[in-house]
């Protein structure tokens, strides 16, 4: 990763009795960010302290094309389909600096 990399990492408070549901829609759509470009790659993390939280993160060739992307129908969609079980949420925007790989992610 470069240090043009943009990371935006989403913190998702899901309602009580939908992480299921939710974790399975998040699935379905996912390939509407996927697809974009400018992205390149999603994850989706579960909370291991914290019940009903999930972190969304997911990498950027760039500010500029995240925020094209982020004002843009496709997005709205998307949003509009995960939001019945969200309860609260943030968002946290960082430009990635250095990224060093750990000996169980090298390949020989």
């Amino acid at each position: 990763m470069s240090d043009q990399v943009f990371r935006v990492m989403l913190r998702m408070q899901i309602k009580t009795g939908m992480e299921n549901d939710f974790e399975q829609v998040w699935r379905e759509v996912g390939d509407s960010v996927t697809d974009h470009p400018a992205n390149i790659g999603q994850w989706l993390s579960r909370s291991a302290e914290e019940e009903g939280i999930y972190y969304i993160v997911s990498d950027w060739v760039d500010e500029p094309q995240f925020r094209e992307f982020e004002t843009s129908d496709g997005h709205l969609k998307h949003r509009q389909l995960l939001h019945p079980y969200r309860s609260g949420g943030s968002m946290t925007t960082m430009h990635v600096v250095a990224a060093l790989a750990g000996s169980a992610g090298q390949q020989s």
